[in-house]
């Protein structure tokens, strides 16, 4: 068969120029050679030379992404060339191969030509385009001239000849002529444009503002068409973390339109057109998103519309190619010397149908992951623009609302982390919403025309399977809002849990919380079952709704006509409509839901952004403060005057919270002078009972109350420089340190300066102030030592003194202290007084107001201000009060133990000692050993050493098979087996199944041939082939649902295994755990992590099995039908374990990384509602909103480049699946040409083919998500080597004698205590002897050894050397449980659990309720009690948080005294009491436990001189030990020397 230009047959026509030689077809196709050849050859020296050396020279970053005018419409154009030239490729292929005599080259060469040119055009420009030099569009331009010339000639003498639309080249050319002419124009456009050509100045251009930034690495809205859609300037990105792990700095900036402040402006002009229109609602919210983001939502919903449509390009083909492999037709004409065909003939060819399907595949999925890119990018900046709106509003709230509990820090943060994402998965899955109807509408109908009547049956079942869908998709939201409740109500327990594991340990309660903690666990698990059992109803629906489907189709099909067609092309056909169909209606479920829960998002946001805002201060008036002696001139100062203050809503409150203030409480700021002197900066000091409202005034004072009459004046400054004095009706910034102290999750310096600039000498004078010196020498990174979650590596006392710090460094005129000392012992106290208070604020004329219970510091106020159930009860002077008030002036005297004389001390001003520091240092190393083993091997390897680098490397590329062994092998083995058996089975029986099918419809089309070739009716019976049919079906059901519930329960087994595990564990552990781990990693292993492995990993699990077995037996039926595609499996196989070995790291980096940049996101919401007084008071809320810009971009980033990767992902794996189309349906038309391969065969591999795609991105994507998940066993395994504490003793429980200890007597002989095997002794060799019924003090500077010593009567410390006697029983022979369950003891941090206050006292239930009041009235607390309602079963809230900080410590105390031991020990217990309810206490401690003995540990000396005997300890050791009396008469003695400082 020779070859030739226009063909060699003799007497051909094609050579004949008789009528001119344009009228001859072949000369026509030689004319159009022309301009492509031109375009190749000139073109490409100047690509290879010219971009080759430049590429070098220049570094191409941002000039990239400089548009030419057209650049979309350019490279759209381009596209549908490409496929047109490739129809006219493919029409002169099947026009030629219908004369067989020779090849005629005219009909395809020039069209082969003409697709190469169009590629180089399309590279070309686009590599004139990033080097921005438009002058070489020259050559383009030439080409489009000389291509449409040609083109035109050609179409016109086609015109002539009177070849009209019915010849498909006809059709062809005039649609050429149409895009060359287009594309002539935009060049043009461009010329004109950039006016590059014949004018004298072309325009100068600058790539957008973002990218003139370098930091911006988010390219996709910048990129080239191409690009955009194959996400391929994603590839350097994914294939460099196969390098190095992505952080931050990898992934760059947002380009701005992205970001959050960009979006949030978008949302508020939105909200405020909406102002007038509607009322303020969800509508209103629903509104204000439609208008802000709804555009991007329609171009998705397009994208999703065209995907559909394209998506029945499968079954078409299908059917055309089995239809058209068994029929032979064909009619030609030949016109001009050159052959023509139908449309019809061309698109019955079987090889160009294939070619078509592969074209149509490229196409849908293309447009199917741009729609779900772009609607993926509206959420997440929705998301951030809703999650700033609801920062702002944050700034605005009420703090009112968070004490009485209505709005609570979780509740915010759900706003924050749920409900926004909620409403981002409800923009997702928007364009679901719309474009379900149109696939389901748009299936029937083709199913109607493959099988007539009989589809409407299929259609029906769907129909009737939707609600099914629905009902169960309802019943899981509910199990699963049930497990939520659950789950949270177990945290909630598992999180007291572990903030009171040492006083649980101490009273051996632990056992009574875990119990309780179980007992809801098991709830959860309960509910987590049903879950199982509907998740496995609805996957089971969804892989076997099928076969069913074509069951009931297929016997009506046949029952209704005699002459059914039941071929191959319909069966298949209709298998794959199916198939496309069921996914609407699962579809369906998760989007109704996703619809519910984001209009329950929106009613949640509705109701936010209508809670109280803070009114805006008062203006104020000129003042003369009547209420003082002397008509002042105040010149800073607030008055508060005939006020009553509430928190909101307080008529519904049990007892009103609000408090009058009735005389005029002048705070004075800067001054309180008479007319004559002026002396800035005084020092106003409140006092009063526990809970008279002392903070509430400062708070009122600082406008976060509700005003409910009176008014508050801040008196600007006139004459002083201030923070206000540009705008003088707004209160200045005011540092504000709170009772409860409050800590950034950040450095300590960073806590300490607080966002002002570091001034190294005033730094320093603060720090010496609040001797925080020998604190910070301690950390193990000094002050940029990161503290941690509300400061969780500090004690109570360190961070009161570092919130002390923050608003002494602040340079404010005015400074509020609310009760500063209340943690402090009193030479940390006294300093801080003397040199913070006194030197510091004084010498900075600042005014200061203090609450405080240390009266023996009243004689430095200027001014006083006594309170008493939330009124005044008196103020002035301390000289004013000593003549007007005399009686309690008189009580506050007795109680300051002292005369009133001018306040001298003597501090011992004596750093910490090496010792303690050197023992909390190692503390805080251990600390961050064990957080750098928690934290993955990532971290672990910093050094550059490449060696270890690239091991890491490896291991991070490879799965984490361990893990997977771990969580395996919590199920069993034997569940495992069948596990892995029932899955096998269940894939052969799906195969199975379709194979019947094709061979049932291959035998109806053989029956139907022999049939009209005998020429006699010998009948085909279709009944055999259904009952095997249907026995299959019902198989593949039953088993679908056994393996799905089978792999649930699995999961479900698993997870049950490794919480009790781990709650056991984690109770059972020594106190050390918890002091060097970070609280919240412990509870994210109980939240995060446990959720993890009970909801996700199960169904990751179960989806990965199912898509790698589905895509097994894909490639394995392919395989069978077309043994030839094994060759082509090796590349494409290649190919994909490549692109999945990169995405997996990248995947996992990524997703990590969008966890890890959530966390300071939410902890920024939580930590600025807790903070919200200090902010606002401090004026900060515009820096705060700045940080919050910052992280929320962050994490959008983060998200974005995830969408992009996975995105990523499924293109190429789509590209690849249609790769397998395309081969398996030329080899299985090939065979089936020449080797007679039956045509049910070739329908069934095709079907395959077309579902391949799908499976390996399911496999790929769960693969990846497996491996982040496996990461929540790990880390949960690695708490499970912790070593639980050595809870067995010597002798048994039934051995120790029931009452001990009776007597009380306590011999410590040769003690020596460690915290830690690995540290040193904090006591060394101490010797002690308390007698019965004794009282005991111990007292000595911070970090002596105090707490240490009463920890070592519960063994909660190593005792390694000596021994504690009591009672004659050495302690270290008991059972943990009976030696703690027999001491009491009362912490200086007061711990309450929510519940009842009964639980509170007696969690075991053994006090009877007389014994109960007895113990309130013990700590003067029944009163307090008997007006609550329900009296000991009021609720007591998280924390005790509906209590001050004094009554929660009386309750402690009663607590301690329901247990009715014969010992207890006091630590520190009256730290944050008042000094009038302490007295009281210590008389009551000494007549209610007479005859018991009693170890009190000491902050203030004076507790103790009553004592029979006190102990001072120094550096571990005991330092003297002797009656208090005999010890003031020593002049030397430490003791003494303690007890003048407390004067």
């Amino acid at each position: 068969m020779s070859l030739a230009f226009c063909g060699n047959e003799n007497n051909s026509v094609a050579y004949n120029v008789d009528g001119g030689v344009l009228n001859n077809g072949c000369f026509l196709d030689a004319l159009n050679v022309v301009p492509h050849v031109f375009l190749l050859f000139i073109t490409f020296p100047i690509l290879f030379i010219g971009w080759g050396s430049q590429s070098s020279k220049v570094h191409i970053h941002h000039s990239t992404w400089l548009h030419f005018p057209g650049h979309n419409l350019r490279w759209l154009l381009t596209f549908v060339l490409l496929f047109i030239l490739v129809c006219e490729i493919a029409e002169g292929i099947v026009s030629d191969g219908y004369v067989y005599q020779s090849l005629h080259l005219h009909l395809y060469m020039p069209a082969g030509l003409a697709f190469m040119a169009g590629i180089t055009s399309i590279v070309y420009y686009h590599n004139i385009e990033t080097s921005n030099f438009p002058k070489l569009l020259l050559a383009l331009l030439i080409y489009w001239v000389l291509a449409f010339i040609m083109k035109t000639i050609k179409f016109a003498k086609y015109t002539e000849h009177g070849i009209g639309p019915r010849q498909l080249r006809y059709c062809i050319t005039g649609l050429l002529v149409l895009l060359y002419g287009l594309l002539l124009a935009v060049e043009i456009n461009v010329i004109l444009g950039r006016r590059y050509m014949c004018f004298a100045n072309p325009t100068e251009v600058k790539p957008p503002e973002d990218l003139q930034d370098l930091g911006v690495r988010f390219l996709q809205p910048f990129v080239n068409l191409l690009s955009k859609a194959t996400y391929w300037w994603m590839n350097t990105f994914i294939t460099s973390a196969h390098r190095r792990p992505i952080d931050l700095k990898v992934i760059g900036k947002l380009p701005i339109a992205m970001r959050a402040l960009t979006n949030y402006i978008k949302l508020r002009k939105a909200f405020e057109d909406q102002k007038g229109t509607a009322p303020q609602g969800p509508k209103w919210i629903w509104q204000a998103l439609r208008k802000a983001f709804g555009r991007p939502l329609i171009l998705s919903i397009t994208f999703r519309f065209l995907a559909d449509l394209l998506g029945f390009a499968g079954p078409l083909c299908i059917s055309g190619i089995v239809h058209h492999i068994s029929k032979d037709n064909r009619t030609i004409q030949q016109l001009l010397g050159i052959y023509f065909i139908s449309s019809k003939e061309f698109l019955e060819n079987a090889y160009v149908l294939a070619v078509l399907l592969f074209f149509a595949l490229l196409l849908q999925r293309t447009f199917l992951q741009a729609s779900y890119y772009v609607a993926i990018e509206t959420g997440i900046n929705l998301r951030g623009a809703i999650q700033t709106k609801i920062y702002n509003k944050i700034m605005r709230l009420c703090t009112s609302n968070m004490s009485m509990g209505e709005l609570t820090v979780a509740q915010i943060c759900n706003l924050v982390a749920i409900d926004t994402n909620q409403l981002m998965w409800f923009f997702f899955l928007c364009p679901n919403l719309w474009a379900m109807p149109v696939q389901i509408i748009v299936g029937v109908i083709l199913l109607y025309y493959l099988l007539g009547i009989s589809a409407l049956i299929g259609a029906t079942v769907i129909a009737v399977l939707a609600p099914v869908q629905y009902f169960v998709a309802t019943k899981l939201s509910q199990t699963q809002k049930s497990t939520l409740e659950y789950s949270s109500e177990r945290l909630k327990k598992t999180n007291e849990l572990l903030r009171g594991i040492k006083l649980l340990k101490l009273y051996a309660w632990e056992h009574i919380f875990c119990d309780s903690v179980e007992e809801t666990r098991g709830k959860e698990l309960t509910s987590l079952q049903a879950f199982a059992l509907y998740t496995s109803i609805s996957s089971t629906t969804l892989c076997c709704s099928v076969p069913p489907l074509i069951l009931q189709t297929f016997v009506v099909h046949v029952h209704i006509s005699e002459d059914a067609d039941l071929s191959p092309a319909v069966a298949f056909a209709s298998l794959s409509l199916f198939h496309i169909l069921v996914t609407p209606l699962f579809l369906l479920s998760s989007v109704v839901r996703s619809t519910v829960k984001a209009l329950v998002s929106v009613q949640k946001l509705s109701e936010f952004f209508s809670s109280d805002e803070i009114g805006d201060e008062q203006e104020p008036r000129a003042m003369l403060t009547s209420g003082s002696s002397n008509h002042n001139q105040n010149r800073y100062q607030a008055v508060v005057s005939m006020c009553t203050f509430g928190w909101l809503d307080y008529r519904n409150k049990a007892g009103p919270l609000l408090f009058c203030v009735t005389p005029l409480a002048i705070i004075y700021l800067f001054t309180h002078t008479s007319p004559s002197l002026n002396l800035p900066g005084k020092l106003t000091m409140i006092v009063g009972q526990v809970g008279c409202g002392k903070s509430s005034l400062l708070l009122a004072a600082l406008g976060e109350m509700q005003r409910v009459s009176g008014t508050v004046t801040w008196n600007s400054p006139t004459d002083r420089d201030a923070a206000g004095d540009g705008d003088i009706r707004k209160r200045g910034a005011v540092a504000y340190a709170s009772q409860k102290p409050w800590m950034l999750n950040a450095t300590v310096v960073e806590n300490i300066t607080f966002e002002m600039p570091m001034i190294k000498s005033r730094y320093k004078a603060v720090v010496e102030a609040c001797s925080l010196q020998p604190d910070i020498d301690i950390l193990p990174q000094g002050d940029q030592t990161e503290i941690g979650e509300r400061g969780i590596i500090l004690s109570g006392g360190q961070k009161q003194r570092i919130s002390v710090a923050r608003a002494l460094y602040q340079q404010t005129n005015v400074v509020f202290l609310d009760d500063p000392f209340s943690a402090l012992d009193i030479h940390l106290s006294d300093h801080l007084m003397q040199d913070g208070i006194l030197k510091l604020l004084r010498e900075e004329k600042r005014t200061v107001v203090l609450v405080t219970h240390k009266l023996q510091y009243l004689p430095h106020a200027d001014w006083i201000i006594a309170m008493k159930d939330g009124t005044i009860q008196t103020e002035g002077t301390l000289k004013d009060i000593q003549n007007s008030e005399p009686d309690l002036f008189d009580q506050w005297k007795t109680l300051m133990h002292r005369q009133d004389q001018e306040f001298e001390t003597e501090t011992v001003a004596e750093s910490m000692t090496d010792l303690e520091r050197k023992n909390l240092r190692r503390a805080m190393y251990s600390r961050e050993a064990a957080r750098t083993e928690e934290d993955d091997e990532e971290e672990s390897v910093e050094s550059d050493d490449d060696d270890n680098l690239s091991q890491v490397m490896r291991q991070r590329a490879t799965i984490p098979w361990r893990s997977c062994g771990t969580y395996l092998s919590s199920a069993g083995f034997l569940l495992l087996g069948l596990l892995l058996l029932s899955q096998l089975l269940k894939h052969s029986l799906m195969v199975a199944i379709d194979y019947w099918l094709a061979h049932w419809t291959s035998a109806s089309v053989m029956s139907s041939i022999k049939r009209l070739s005998v020429l006699q009716d010998c009948g085909f019976s279709h009944s055999w082939y259904l009952s095997v049919f249907s026995v299959l079906c019902c198989l593949g059901i039953v088993l679908c649902l056994a393996t799905s519930v089978a792999v649930e329960w699995t999961g479900l087994k698993v997870a049950k295994e490794l919480h009790q595990n781990l709650l056991n564990k984690i109770i059972l552990a020594p106190m050390r755990l918890f002091e060097t781990t970070p609280l919240g990693s412990i509870l994210n292993r109980f939240s995060t992590d446990t959720n993890t492995i009970d909801q996700h990993i199960p169904t990751t699990l179960e989806c990965l099995s199912r898509s790698t077995l589905l895509c097994v037996s894909a490639l394995g039926v392919i395989s069978y039908v077309t043994p030839v595609f094994l060759f082509a499996l090796l590349p494409l196989a290649v190919t994909c374990y490549f692109i999945q070995k990169y995405f997996r790291v990248a995947s996992r980096d990524l997703q990590q990384l969008e966890d890890s940049t959530q966390l300071p996101l939410l902890s920024h919401f939580s930590e600025t509602v807790e903070g919200l007084t200090t902010i606002r008071a401090l004026r900060y809320e515009p820096r705060f909103r700045q940080r919050l810009l910052q992280f929320t971009d962050a994490n959008n980033i983060a998200s974005l480049f995830l969408t992009a990767a996975n995105r990523w992902l499924e293109v190429r794996m789509e590209y690849i699946g249609a790769c397998v189309v395309l081969v398996a349906a030329v080899a299985s038309i090939t065979n089936s040409l020449y080797n007679q391969l039956s045509t049910g065969l070739v329908g069934l591999g095709l079907t395959y083919a077309l579902m391949v795609s799908n499976y390996m991105n399911w496999m790929v994507r769960n693969l990846a998500d497996m491996e982040v998940q496996l990461g929540s066993v790990k880390r949960i395994n690695g708490l499970l080597k912790t070593e639980p504490e050595n809870y067995e003793g010597l002798l048994t429980v039934s051995q120790v004698p029931d009452g001990w200890p009776r007597e009380g007597e306590i011999k410590i002989q040769n003690l020596s205590v460690r915290y830690d095997t690995t540290l040193k002794p904090v006591l060394k060799n101490v010797n002690a002897h308390v007698s019965p019924g004794q009282k005991v003090g111990i007292c000595g500077r911070t970090g002596s050894g105090k707490s240490s010593f009463s920890l070592a009567f519960f063994r909660m410390v190593d005792m390694f050397e000596g021994r504690i006697v009591i009672d004659n029983i050495d302690i270290s022979k008991l059972p943990l449980q009976t030696l703690r369950s027999r001491l009491s003891i009362i912490l200086q941090d007061p711990i309450l659990f929510s519940g009842t206050i009964r639980f509170n006292l007696d969690p075991e239930m053994k006090a009877t309720d007389e014994m109960l009041w007895e113990a309130l009235e013990i700590a003067q607390l029944k009163p307090v009690v008997k007006s609550l309602p329900g009296g000991l079963d009021a609720t007591v809230t998280e924390g005790g948080e509906n209590f001050s900080q004094g009554q929660r410590q009386l309750f402690c105390l009663a607590r301690a005294f329901v247990r009715k031991s014969s010992i207890l020990i006091m630590d520190e217990a009256t730290a944050s009491i008042d000094m009038a309810t302490e007295s009281i206490l210590q008389k009551v401690v000494m007549t209610a436990f007479a005859d018991r003995t009693v170890v009190t540990i000491a902050h203030r000396v004076h507790t103790i001189l009553n004592a029979d005997l006190v102990i001072v300890m120094k550096r571990g050791i005991i330092l003297e030990y002797d009656r208090p009396q005999a010890l003031l008469e020593k002049e030397d003695s430490v003791f003494a020397s303690f007890v003048r400082a407390d004067k």
